[in-house]
């Protein structure tokens, strides 16, 4: 699945953004938040998301209290990073000269698991000027920026060339973007035949409107969570046919469950987190499709 090259150049200045957009960059820009930075310093691997799988709940036996501190951090970065491999698993096949694209990468820790996987070339995109720099050390510091590469600009219109990507995917970051400009984007982006994937927070539909619960998260990231019904639609206006659709809601709930135990990493939205999830007006799903 090869594919034309992509001008790897980070110079292209941003394209113009909306005022919630610079909010959100702001905001971006000016996080420092320890659940995300302690997480990734166990491993360079800096994940902006949340985690899947069963937790080792031996982590909170421990007696010594920074050992136990210690041991919690490290479980939830494994959870994590679960969750990031399972991302990457549908991403493929792809070979060491396929292109993708991460679309709102954070400090960019999906690109590297990507490539980790396939030996692919990956271009990450972030509106935070700080993630992109950060993102950049860290391909830096492993060696992989002849293939990594990261860029300060908008995922709604990124410059890229057409057609010129095997996968692309969102990791947790659909709610900041309108789906149809997003889901244009990543279309014009893949090759025809290529795998788009995305795992998202979104509210339930069956539910009715968005809960109380669903609505202080809104509050606390400063975003917009879409009704899950709202996926398939705008998936099928812009030609991504959905091949996988995964309920992961079950899966997360022993992550959050033991965040709310780390006293040192606790924001204080995970009580909202899983009242929603346990009230069914929340779901965290997986969702790959294929641009035809």
């Amino acid at each position: 699945m090869t594919t034309a090259p992509v001008a790897r150049t980070t110079t292209v200045p941003v394209p113009t953004q909306s005022t919630y957009q610079n909010r959100v960059a702001d905001y971006w820009n000016a996080e420092e938040n320890p659940v995300n930075l302690e997480l990734g310093k166990i491993d360079d691997l800096y994940h902006h998301h949340y985690g899947v799988g069963n937790v080792d709940w031996t982590v909170l036996d421990e007696a010594d209290p920074e050992v136990r501190r210690e041991r919690v951090t490290a479980e939830l970065h494994r959870l994590e990073h679960s969750q990031a491999e399972l991302l990457a698993s549908h991403l493929g096949p792809l070979t060491p000269t396929d292109r993708v694209f991460d679309a709102g990468c954070g400090r960019g820790g999906g690109s590297v698991v990507a490539n980790l996987r396939y030996g692919c070339h990956a271009d990450g995109v972030t509106i935070s000027a700080k993630q992109a720099e950060f993102a950049n050390e860290m391909a830096m510091k492993r060696d992989v920026t002849d293939k990594v590469r990261y860029h300060h600009r908008n995922m709604l219109d990124t410059g890229f060339e057409s057609g010129a990507y095997s996968a692309s995917w969102n990791n947790e970051s659909t709610m900041y973007v309108e789906l149809d400009l997003l889901f244009a984007e990543h279309a014009r982006l893949l090759r025809r035949g290529g795998r788009y994937v995305v795992i998202t927070g979104c509210y339930n539909d069956t539910y009715g409107r968005a809960s109380r619960e669903v609505s202080l998260i809104n509050a606390h990231y400063i975003c917009d969570i879409h009704p899950r019904s709202e996926y398939f639609r705008a998936m099928a206006r812009n030609r991504l046919v959905p091949v996988h659709v995964e309920d992961l809601t079950q899966a997360t709930i022993p992550y959050w469950e033991l965040r709310k135990e780390a006293d040192h990493l606790v924001t204080g939205i995970e009580d909202a987190f899983l009242s929603a999830y346990r009230n069914g007006s929340f779901q965290y799903l997986l969702i790959a499709a294929d641009r035809v």
